[in-house]
């Protein structure tokens, strides 16, 4: 690790003024059920008993181990355990792997510490005691309150139990989000408005409302469900933005919705190209040094995740990101935003200068995507609602 650190340190072919702030993301890579629209790294347990969670843990801090000289004397900000369906760890389980994260990275003392929940795994004495553990932030994938669509979902839990999740979570975490989707099989407009009004009476500060996409590689994709039409989900799509602003929500980003002073900030660093390790069954990173970017992809399948992990070799990919992939790269990022960016962000993050992009961000502006002065570049109402495009013009940079 020590050659490969000082690798990463030798001449390069961009310059960074400072380093971003840095993230920790943990995958859990097991659920109960494949949902036929996931495309994440996740892998129903069909062993006897329960997961190895022991062995799990185990690779999990031997995988941290492995990666401190790559990060060393850097602060955790935030800290997102994601999965596949993490609160599946016992209480004891999330306890130890936040005293794994503690004892080995510097983690702000005020730090977001997220872990995402499906709505048929809460118990009410385990979440108690994951916030005892330090967990102060809670993302609930709740996706719909109505049987019919949760069941083409392929989801394990129903509504009354969405419901029950949930007054749990609004009992023992003051900062939690709900994931919702729309434009579902078969779902009409007034099942889509009930579905908000519905998450929206449990006073959650933050709401994820994503448009149901067929990705490749899905269950989904390969048999198509039948969905609402372009015009029923674009009436969808604008109805939740006025009923959410009504609400004394923002929209910060493409699918994220927070009262004030509760975006997710681990979000939020993903967004603004910040960095972030990424440990457990193929989690993705993205690592800064100052004359280079690169990204790691761990091994996918948690057997086989486990076996490197404990010997030290967890990671699978690794790549620098070259000089003309990181104009595109910054913009997927920091044009989902909805403020935009401060010009001096692109320099700082990228090494590059606004030169680089000069070309692209005048396409950009004379077709009417994108606002933009001497300070900060943002997203048109129409370079949202063509996000896409607009990201794709910096392919040419």
């Amino acid at each position: 690790m020590a050659q490969v650190t000082q690798a990463f340190l030798a001449p390069g072919r961009i310059r960074l003024p400072a380093m971003p702030p840095l993230s920790l993301y943990v995958h859990f890579p097991w659920c109960v059920r494949k949902c036929p629209y996931c495309d994440f790294n996740s892998h129903e347990w069909k062993g006897e008993g329960d997961f190895p969670e022991d062995a799990y843990l185990d690779a999990l801090r031997a995988d941290l181990e492995s990666s401190l000289p790559l990060v060393w004397g850097r602060r955790i900000h935030s800290v997102f355990i994601g999965g596949g369906t993490p609160s599946l760890l016992s209480a004891r389980g999330l306890d130890r792997l936040l005293s794994d994260i503690r004892a080995l990275l510097p983690v702000d003392a005020d730090a977001e510490i997220t872990l995402e929940a499906n709505p048929g795994t809460f118990e009410a004495d385990k979440f108690r005691q994951f916030r005892a553990s330090g967990v102060n932030r809670l993302s609930v994938g709740i996706q719909s309150f109505n049987d019919r669509h949760l069941k083409s979902l392929g989801r394990i839990h129903d509504s009354a139990q969405a419901r029950r999740a949930l007054d749990v979570a609004a009992q023992v975490f003051d900062n939690f989000n709900m994931d919702l989707m729309f434009a579902l099989p078969g779902q009409s407009l007034d099942e889509c408005k009930h579905d908000v009004e519905m998450a929206m009476s449990y006073g959650s500060p933050h709401l994820s409302l994503y448009h149901l996409t067929l990705e490749p590689n899905t269950y989904f994709a390969k048999y198509p469900p039948p969905l609402p039409d372009e015009d029923t989900s674009a009436d969808m799509q604008d109805w939740i933005h006025a009923r959410a602003i009504e609400a004394g929500f923002e929209r910060y980003e493409v699918s994220a919705y927070a009262k004030p002073h509760r975006r997710s900030r681990h979000n939020l660093n993903y967004w603004q190209f910040g960095d972030y390790l990424g440990v457990g069954a193929g989690a993705h990173g993205k690592l800064s040094f100052p004359e280079r970017i690169i990204r790691q992809i761990r091994y996918k399948h948690p057997t086989t995740y486990i076996e490197h992990a404990l010997k030290q070799n967890a990671v699978q990919e690794e790549h620098e990101v070259g000089t003309s992939d990181l104009p595109f790269e910054f913009m997927l990022n920091a044009l989902r935003l909805s403020e935009g960016f401060p010009v001096h962000r692109f320099i700082e993050r990228t090494g590059l200068t606004m030169n680089s992009i000069e070309a692209p961000l005048r396409e950009a502006e004379a077709r009417g995507l994108i606002t933009r002065d001497h300070q900060t570049i943002a997203p048109t109402p129409l370079g949202q609602q063509f996000l896409n495009d607009l990201q794709a013009l910096f392919l040419k940079a």
